[in-house]
């Protein structure tokens, strides 16, 4: 899939923002212990995706009811949605000089399309050494779902299946979504939310 930037600024994918708040202390907490001047840029965005995918926990893998949306909250809480986590992951990068986007993936939310459609957030990030962007997702493994860090194929969480209305959406955005942002800011209950409130196209 060819990829397009919304913006042309690269700038503007390393923004601290209300939702991507790498500036928060417990936020620069975290990047200390991750993160040092040995590491090469490849290794510390596999660190921080692998940090999100498999640290930070899936609301609906632990059926758990707190929302959470700015990346500071996702990490005091040890839990958000994909939406959520793809805001921790941009703020860890982000923080390091390296360029982070949020894409979006329409999904069936379960099994079959009868029982509805959702929007999936996951990251892209831009590396200088190799001159290109990569899609990752850290919504988190289970069984199933084997998401994997990878500059050259995409070992992502899920296929699109464009005959049951499934799509990736080529853009990359510099800020996370308004229908991603509505939803958590709406919502208090994040199973309710998964199950009924997320959007179902961009």
């Amino acid at each position: 899939m060819n990829m397009v930037c919304e913006s042309e600024e690269m700038n503007d994918y390393l923004l601290d923002s209300n939702e991507v708040n790498y500036s928060q202390p417990i936020v620069q907490k975290k990047i200390a212990e991750l993160f040092d001047r040995s590491q090469t840029e490849v290794e510390k965005a596999k660190i921080a995706f692998e940090f999100v995918r498999d640290e930070i926990l899936h609301s609906w893998d632990i059926q758990g009811t707190r929302v959470t949306c700015e990346a500071s909250d996702t990490l005091a809480y040890n839990e958000g949605i994909c939406y959520a986590k793809s805001h921790l992951l941009a703020a860890l990068l982000r923080s390091q000089n390296i360029p982070t986007g949020f894409c979006y993936q329409r999904l069936m939310l379960f099994d079959t399309p009868e029982k509805g459609y959702c929007i999936h957030a996951l990251n892209a990030i831009f590396l200088k050494t190799l001159n290109k962007w990569i899609r990752v997702d850290a919504r988190g493994n289970k069984k199933g779902i084997d998401a994997q860090f990878s500059t050259d194929e995409e070992l992502l969480a899920f296929r699109t299946d464009e005959d049951k209305d499934e799509k990736d959406y080529p853009i990359i955005y510099a800020k996370p979504h308004p229908k991603t942002l509505a939803v958590l800011k709406e919502h208090t209950d994040a199973v309710e939310m998964y199950k009924h409130h997320l959007p179902e196209y961009l």
